[in-house]
């Protein structure tokens, strides 16, 4: 069924008049009238009865134009909302955080929801391994992620997070502030650890410092997610190595303290794969959320 038909359809039955029809359609009045002869062949009805006084609808045609009324609109809403989909200004947008971006993540969806408020946003926690597999089997839109990201994933450096030592605050055990230093205080220390399965990349860079501190602490009870070790460390179960960013989600009992070497740092980035309108104006509000 084409809408041209039914649009035809619809501007004869308001009007009453096919020579009114036409003008308005801005097309020729054997146009209209072949027009309503192939919809009626289409439907197998007459739609019209045509005299001086004009055209007027039949009952098959009084049957019928409710439900091309209702194509109609339907149709003109799908329009509206593609050209504002395509404008960036409607639309729906998957986005997965970790560890990683537990401080800048939710400040990007803020900032992106106050100048965008028709898009519905969408925000998952995951690891970054996780989301870089969703990214590119197309199930999410962006992410913010560990760097650096897989091939095939475009990234925006953001900004850099570091790991810290969780102390209990009235601690009296506080570590030295050179590396040989630290990595000898901490070697075979029972600490608290998130579970590997729970933050891979996390786990990753904390061991690649012990490996870089020539230091294994001792993990005394592992937990699933970063508040509960936060937790476990304000309540004097061991020390924790956390990302500073960590400090966002932090009760007031416990203290970072940065902890020195290379392996210590690295960058956080926001990744896509399709790019669009909606990604770039995402993109534009994690940056601007990103900035000190």
């Amino acid at each position: 069924m084409e809408l041209r038909l039914l649009r035809t359809f619809a501007t004869v039955a308001r009007t009453g008049n096919v020579s009114a029809a036409a003008s308005e359609l801005a097309t020729s009045q054997p146009a209209v009238t072949k027009q309503l002869q192939l919809l009626e062949r289409r439907v197998g009805a007459t739609l019209f009865v045509r005299g001086r006084q004009g055209a007027r609808l039949t009952t098959a045609g009084e049957a019928l134009l409710p439900d091309a009324l209702d194509l109609l609109a339907r149709a003109d809403a799908f329009e509206r909302r593609a050209v504002s989909v395509a404008a960036g200004a409607d639309g729906t947008l998957a986005v997965g955080f970790g560890l990683s971006g537990i401080q800048v993540a939710p400040q990007a969806v803020a900032l992106f929801r106050r100048r965008h408020p028709g898009v519905e946003v969408s925000l998952e926690d995951m690891s970054s391994a996780v989301q870089c597999e969703r990214l590119l089997a197309g199930t999410l839109q962006v992410g913010f992620v560990r760097l650096p990201a897989p091939e095939g994933i475009s990234v925006r450096r953001l900004r850099q997070d570091r790991l810290a030592l969780a102390v209990p605050a009235k601690s009296t055990a506080k570590p030295p502030s050179t590396a040989a230093e630290f990595g000898a205080w901490l070697d075979e220390r029972p600490i608290v650890s998130l579970r590997s399965a729970r933050g891979p990349g996390l786990v990753t860079q904390i061991n690649r410092l012990y490996d870089e501190l020539r230091c294994r602490p001792q993990v005394l009870q592992e937990a699933d997610d970063l508040q509960t070790v936060l937790a476990l460390v304000a309540a004097g179960v061991g020390a924790a190595v956390v990302p500073v960013s960590a400090a966002a989600i932090s009760p007031q009992a416990v203290d970072l303290i940065p902890i020195p070497g290379k392996a210590a740092s690295w960058w956080i980035g926001v990744a896509w794969v399709e790019r669009s309108v909606l990604l770039e104006r995402f993109v534009a509000a994690a940056v601007a959320a990103a900035r000190p």
